[in-house]
């Protein structure tokens, strides 16, 4: 008998792949991040028993605990705001950061990268937009970002010093769309976000551009038909958080 978290799992994994069928895409091409925040270390692992993966935490404090007991058994995704003063950690705990949000920060990474704070691994990064302007939601503003003219001269002038420091490694975009009540409302964000990653690819080629790190809970199935790489997806995995 399969356990609540394995029949979830297996839900999510078949809604990715009837999203990828109506995409025409490849399920190899979605990588689900599994939003372990606020989940012990002991629901990590038997997710993994599970063959998941790939887990987002959005605290530094929390993430250091679970890192430890679990380790090279995961790969770990910081989905979290990101202070300077936590910049080192997150360099020393994680795979892969999908909250670069500023020039500022990048700075900071690469200064710390230069002074050997983390092996020979690269650093990936991909860097948060808020595509939809809302005040509560951090990234590099990018609402409207095609046909307002200062928001995308802003816009690409933080990204050219983003791509243009060493051993960051920045592999695409990240964006978190409005809570709404009918997923489908979610779409034109998703498109949004594709769109100007494709406008960045052309103008700055030194990046890879492969990732689109968006899709939740409610919309990622959306998500994946805009060509999302990566969906972040805790509570139909985990269940409600206590």
């Amino acid at each position: 008998m399969m356990s609540a978290l394995a029949e979830r799992l297996e839900a999510v994994r078949l809604e990715i792949a009837a999203a990828c069928h109506r995409a025409n895409r490849s399920t190899d091409s979605v990588t689900l991040i599994a939003v372990s925040k606020t989940h012990p270390s002991s629901v990590i692992q038997e997710a993994i028993s599970y063959g998941q993966l790939d887990f987002g935490e959005s605290r530094v404090e929390e993430a250091l605990r679970k890192i430890s007991e679990i380790g090279g058994a995961a790969t770990w995704h910081m989905i979290g705001h990101v202070q300077s003063r936590k910049a080192k950690d997150v360099i020393a705990l994680f795979d892969c950061v999908h909250s670069l949000d500023s020039a500022r920060l990048a700075e900071r990474y690469a200064r710390l990268l230069a002074e050997g704070v983390r092996d020979s691994r690269p650093f990936r990064a991909l860097i948060e937009v808020n595509i939809s302007g809302e005040l509560t939601k951090s990234g590099v503003q990018a609402a409207n970002w095609q046909d307002n003219r200062a928001v995308r001269e802003t816009l690409w002038a933080e990204v050219r010093q983003m791509v243009g420091l060493p051993r960051v490694e920045v592999e695409g975009l990240m964006t978190i769309a409005p809570i709404v009540s009918d997923p489908e409302q979610a779409r034109p964000y998703f498109a949004s976000l594709r769109a100007l990653r494709d406008a960045l690819a052309e103008d700055f080629p030194q990046a890879t551009w492969d990732c689109l790190s968006m899709g939740m809970t409610d919309d990622y199935p959306i998500a994946i038909e805009e060509g999302a790489t990566h969906i972040r997806v805790g509570r139909a995995i985990f269940g409600e958080r206590s």
